[in-house]
Protein backbone atom coordinates (compact mmCIF):
# COMPACT_ATOMS: atom_id res chain seq x y z
CA UNK A 1 0.00 0.00 0.00
CA UNK A 2 1.54 3.36 -0.99
CA UNK A 3 2.43 5.87 1.72
CA UNK A 4 -0.03 8.68 2.36
CA UNK A 5 1.11 12.10 1.11
CA UNK A 6 3.50 13.69 3.56
CA UNK A 7 1.11 16.60 4.04
CA UNK A 8 -2.58 16.75 3.11
CA UNK A 9 -4.84 19.78 3.41
CA UNK A 10 -8.56 19.40 2.81
CA UNK A 11 -11.05 22.27 2.33
CA UNK A 12 -9.10 24.75 4.46
CA UNK A 13 -11.01 27.90 5.29
CA UNK A 14 -10.12 30.71 7.70
CA UNK A 15 -12.78 33.33 8.42
CA UNK A 16 -11.94 36.47 10.40
CA UNK A 17 -14.53 39.21 11.06
CA UNK A 18 -16.76 37.75 8.38
CA UNK A 19 -14.02 37.69 5.72
CA UNK A 20 -12.48 34.52 4.32
CA UNK A 21 -8.68 34.88 4.39
CA UNK A 22 -8.32 31.36 2.98
CA UNK A 23 -11.24 29.61 1.31
CA UNK A 24 -11.72 25.93 0.44
CA UNK A 25 -8.04 25.16 -0.23
CA UNK A 26 -7.11 21.51 -0.73
CA UNK A 27 -3.67 20.21 -1.67
CA UNK A 28 -1.22 17.36 -1.21
CA UNK A 29 2.51 17.84 -0.57
CA UNK A 30 4.64 14.86 -1.49
CA UNK A 31 8.07 14.08 -0.09
CA UNK A 32 10.92 15.18 -2.32
CA UNK A 33 9.06 18.07 -3.94
CA UNK A 34 9.48 21.85 -3.84
CA UNK A 35 6.13 23.60 -4.00
CA UNK A 36 6.00 27.40 -4.26
CA UNK A 37 3.00 29.51 -3.28
CA UNK A 38 2.61 32.75 -5.24
CA UNK A 39 -0.06 35.42 -5.36
CA UNK A 40 -0.64 39.15 -4.87
CA UNK A 41 -0.48 40.92 -1.52
CA UNK A 42 -3.35 39.89 0.71
CA UNK A 43 -4.03 36.68 -1.22
CA UNK A 44 -3.72 34.56 1.95
CA UNK A 45 -0.28 33.05 1.34
CA UNK A 46 1.15 33.49 4.84
CA UNK A 47 -2.15 32.47 6.42
CA UNK A 48 -2.13 29.26 4.37
CA UNK A 49 1.46 28.56 5.41
CA UNK A 50 0.58 29.05 9.08
CA UNK A 51 -2.27 26.58 8.66
CA UNK A 52 -0.11 23.98 6.94
CA UNK A 53 2.61 24.09 9.59
CA UNK A 54 0.10 23.76 12.43
CA UNK A 55 0.66 27.22 13.87
CA UNK A 56 -2.93 28.25 13.16
CA UNK A 57 -6.19 26.31 13.27
CA UNK A 58 -8.65 26.58 10.37
CA UNK A 59 -12.25 27.68 10.79
CA UNK A 60 -13.10 24.68 8.63
CA UNK A 61 -11.13 21.85 7.04
CA UNK A 62 -8.24 19.63 8.11
CA UNK A 63 -4.47 19.18 7.88
CA UNK A 64 -2.74 15.82 8.26
CA UNK A 65 0.88 14.71 8.27
CA UNK A 66 1.21 11.21 6.75
CA UNK A 67 -2.47 10.66 7.50
CA UNK A 68 -2.28 11.88 11.12
CA UNK A 69 -4.32 14.96 12.08
CA UNK A 70 -1.95 17.80 12.96
CA UNK A 71 -3.86 18.73 16.12
CA UNK A 72 -3.16 15.26 17.53
CA UNK A 73 0.62 15.46 17.06
CA UNK A 74 2.53 16.45 20.23
CA UNK A 75 4.62 19.63 19.88
CA UNK A 76 7.92 17.75 20.25
CA UNK A 77 7.00 15.40 17.38
CA UNK A 78 5.75 18.28 15.24
CA UNK A 79 9.10 20.03 15.78
CA UNK A 80 10.83 16.93 14.39
CA UNK A 81 8.42 16.62 11.46
CA UNK A 82 8.60 20.17 10.20
CA UNK A 83 10.68 23.34 10.43
CA UNK A 84 9.47 26.86 9.71
CA UNK A 85 11.37 29.91 8.49
CA UNK A 86 9.06 32.92 9.08
CA UNK A 87 9.28 36.25 7.30
CA UNK A 88 11.15 37.85 10.17
CA UNK A 89 12.26 36.99 13.69
CA UNK A 90 13.16 39.55 16.35
CA UNK A 91 15.25 38.81 19.40
CA UNK A 92 15.33 40.95 22.52
CA UNK A 93 18.52 39.45 23.94
CA UNK A 94 22.06 39.84 22.59
CA UNK A 95 22.65 36.28 21.38
CA UNK A 96 25.56 35.48 19.11
CA UNK A 97 24.62 34.30 15.62
CA UNK A 98 25.75 30.74 16.41
CA UNK A 99 23.58 30.71 19.54
CA UNK A 100 20.54 31.69 17.47
CA UNK A 101 21.21 28.91 14.96
CA UNK A 102 21.75 26.43 17.81
CA UNK A 103 18.16 27.08 18.99
CA UNK A 104 17.14 24.68 16.24
CA UNK A 105 18.83 21.90 18.21
CA UNK A 106 16.97 22.60 21.44
CA UNK A 107 14.47 19.99 22.60
CA UNK A 108 14.62 17.49 19.73
CA UNK A 109 18.41 17.67 19.62
CA UNK A 110 18.98 16.88 23.28
CA UNK A 111 19.47 13.20 22.57
CA UNK A 112 22.48 14.00 20.39
CA UNK A 113 25.97 13.99 21.82
CA UNK A 114 27.99 17.23 22.00
CA UNK A 115 30.10 16.29 18.98
CA UNK A 116 27.03 15.55 16.86
CA UNK A 117 25.39 18.81 17.90
CA UNK A 118 28.53 20.79 17.12
CA UNK A 119 28.88 19.07 13.73
CA UNK A 120 25.25 19.82 12.80
CA UNK A 121 25.68 23.46 13.82
CA UNK A 122 28.91 23.83 11.85
CA UNK A 123 27.32 22.36 8.71
CA UNK A 124 24.27 24.60 9.00
CA UNK A 125 26.32 27.75 9.51
CA UNK A 126 28.45 26.86 6.52
CA UNK A 127 25.50 26.02 4.30
CA UNK A 128 23.80 29.31 5.18
CA UNK A 129 27.10 31.19 4.60
CA UNK A 130 27.18 32.64 8.11
CA UNK A 131 30.07 30.67 9.65
CA UNK A 132 32.19 33.82 9.53
CA UNK A 133 29.46 35.63 11.51
CA UNK A 134 29.13 32.98 14.24
CA UNK A 135 30.48 35.16 17.04
CA UNK A 136 28.72 38.36 15.96
CA UNK A 137 25.79 39.62 18.03
CA UNK A 138 22.60 38.88 16.12
CA UNK A 139 21.23 42.44 16.46
CA UNK A 140 24.35 43.90 14.79
CA UNK A 141 23.80 41.90 11.60
CA UNK A 142 22.09 43.23 8.50
CA UNK A 143 18.59 42.05 7.63
CA UNK A 144 19.95 39.64 5.05
CA UNK A 145 22.55 38.26 7.44
CA UNK A 146 19.89 37.72 10.10
CA UNK A 147 17.74 35.88 7.56
CA UNK A 148 20.63 33.56 6.75
CA UNK A 149 21.22 32.88 10.46
CA UNK A 150 17.55 31.96 10.78
CA UNK A 151 17.95 29.64 7.79
CA UNK A 152 20.86 27.98 9.62
CA UNK A 153 18.51 27.54 12.59
CA UNK A 154 15.93 25.62 10.53
CA UNK A 155 18.69 23.51 8.96
CA UNK A 156 19.77 22.56 12.49
CA UNK A 157 16.18 21.70 13.39
CA UNK A 158 15.74 19.47 10.34
CA UNK A 159 19.02 17.67 11.01
CA UNK A 160 18.13 17.07 14.66
CA UNK A 161 14.59 16.07 13.72
CA UNK A 162 15.86 13.38 11.36
CA UNK A 163 16.89 11.38 14.42
CA UNK A 164 13.14 11.06 15.18
CA UNK A 165 11.33 11.52 11.85
CA UNK A 166 12.44 10.24 8.47
CA UNK A 167 9.82 12.26 6.52
CA UNK A 168 9.96 16.02 7.02
CA UNK A 169 8.57 19.29 5.70
CA UNK A 170 10.35 22.64 5.47
CA UNK A 171 8.22 25.81 5.30
CA UNK A 172 9.78 29.03 4.00
CA UNK A 173 7.85 32.31 4.16
CA UNK A 174 9.42 34.78 1.71
CA UNK A 175 12.94 33.51 2.48
CA UNK A 176 14.64 35.62 -0.22
CA UNK A 177 13.00 38.96 0.62
CA UNK A 178 16.07 40.54 2.24
CA UNK A 179 18.80 38.61 0.42
CA UNK A 180 21.11 39.75 -2.37
CA UNK A 181 21.12 37.85 -5.66
CA UNK A 182 23.92 35.47 -4.70
CA UNK A 183 22.32 34.48 -1.44
CA UNK A 184 18.85 34.19 -2.99
CA UNK A 185 20.24 31.57 -5.33
CA UNK A 186 22.24 29.86 -2.59
CA UNK A 187 19.24 29.55 -0.26
CA UNK A 188 16.95 28.23 -2.99
CA UNK A 189 19.67 25.86 -4.19
CA UNK A 190 19.87 24.54 -0.62
CA UNK A 191 16.08 24.18 -0.48
CA UNK A 192 16.10 22.30 -3.79
CA UNK A 193 18.88 20.08 -2.46
CA UNK A 194 16.80 19.23 0.59
CA UNK A 195 13.90 18.33 -1.70
CA UNK A 196 16.15 16.02 -3.73
CA UNK A 197 17.13 14.38 -0.43
CA UNK A 198 13.46 13.65 0.32
CA UNK A 199 12.30 16.68 2.32
CA UNK A 200 9.04 18.28 1.21
CA UNK A 201 9.61 22.02 0.80
CA UNK A 202 6.80 24.58 0.73
CA UNK A 203 7.89 28.17 0.08
CA UNK A 204 6.24 31.53 -0.47
CA UNK A 205 7.98 33.66 -3.10
CA UNK A 206 7.02 36.99 -4.63
CA UNK A 207 9.48 36.76 -7.51
CA UNK A 208 7.65 34.76 -10.18
CA UNK A 209 10.84 34.16 -12.14
CA UNK A 210 12.56 32.61 -9.12
CA UNK A 211 9.41 30.62 -8.41
CA UNK A 212 9.36 29.33 -11.97
CA UNK A 213 13.04 28.42 -11.86
CA UNK A 214 12.86 26.37 -8.65
CA UNK A 215 9.31 25.07 -8.20
CA UNK A 216 8.24 21.56 -9.04
CA UNK A 217 4.69 22.82 -8.47
CA UNK A 218 3.35 26.37 -8.47
CA UNK A 219 0.35 27.08 -6.23
CA UNK A 220 -1.39 30.35 -7.17
CA UNK A 221 -3.57 32.00 -4.54
CA UNK A 222 -5.97 34.84 -5.27
CA UNK A 223 -8.37 36.26 -2.69
CA UNK A 224 -7.85 33.22 -0.50
CA UNK A 225 -8.62 30.68 -3.21
CA UNK A 226 -6.27 28.26 -4.92
CA UNK A 227 -6.87 29.28 -8.54
CA UNK A 228 -4.11 27.27 -10.23
CA UNK A 229 -1.67 24.48 -9.38
CA UNK A 230 0.80 22.60 -11.54
CA UNK A 231 4.14 22.72 -13.29
CA UNK A 232 5.39 26.28 -13.89
CA UNK A 233 5.18 25.85 -17.67
CA UNK A 234 1.49 24.99 -17.38
CA UNK A 235 0.56 27.61 -14.78
CA UNK A 236 2.44 30.73 -15.91
CA UNK A 237 0.24 32.03 -18.72
CA UNK A 238 -0.41 35.57 -19.91
CA UNK A 239 -4.11 35.39 -19.04
CA UNK A 240 -3.52 34.08 -15.51
CA UNK A 241 -0.82 36.68 -14.78
CA UNK A 242 -3.11 39.45 -16.01
CA UNK A 243 -6.11 38.18 -14.03
CA UNK A 244 -4.35 37.43 -10.73
CA UNK A 245 -1.64 40.09 -10.64
CA UNK A 246 -3.28 42.80 -12.74
CA UNK A 247 -0.36 43.31 -15.12
CA UNK A 248 -0.01 42.66 -18.84
CA UNK A 249 3.62 41.61 -18.75
CA UNK A 250 4.22 38.83 -21.27
CA UNK A 251 5.34 35.31 -20.34
CA UNK A 252 8.30 34.04 -22.35
CA UNK A 253 10.42 30.89 -22.33
CA UNK A 254 14.07 30.51 -21.38
CA UNK A 255 15.73 29.33 -24.64
CA UNK A 256 16.56 25.64 -24.55
CA UNK A 257 15.14 25.16 -21.04
CA UNK A 258 11.38 25.32 -21.53
CA UNK A 259 11.22 27.44 -18.37
CA UNK A 260 8.69 30.29 -18.35
CA UNK A 261 9.66 33.76 -17.20
CA UNK A 262 7.93 37.11 -16.79
CA UNK A 263 9.31 40.04 -18.79
CA UNK A 264 8.38 43.26 -16.94
CA UNK A 265 7.67 46.19 -19.22
CA UNK A 266 7.97 49.79 -18.14
CA UNK A 267 5.25 52.15 -19.24
CA UNK A 268 7.34 54.59 -21.27
CA UNK A 269 4.44 56.76 -22.40
CA UNK A 270 4.60 58.89 -19.28
CA UNK A 271 2.03 61.52 -18.28
CA UNK A 272 0.23 63.43 -20.99
CA UNK A 273 1.45 66.98 -21.50
CA UNK A 274 -1.16 69.71 -21.52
Amino acid sequence: MPDAPLLTACDLTVTVAGRDLVRDVSLDVEAGTLQVIVGPNGAGKSTLLRLLCGEMRPSRGSIAYAGEAVEGIPPWRLAALRAVLPQGARLAFPFAAAEVARIGLDGIGRGLGPRDRDAILARALDQADVAHLAARTYQTLSGGEQARVQFARVLCQLAAGRTLATRQVLFLDEPTASLDLRHQGALLDAAAGLARAGVAVVAILHDLNLASAYADTLLVLDEGRLVAAGRPAAVMRDDLIAHVFGVTWPVGQVPGAGQPFILPRRDVAGPQQS
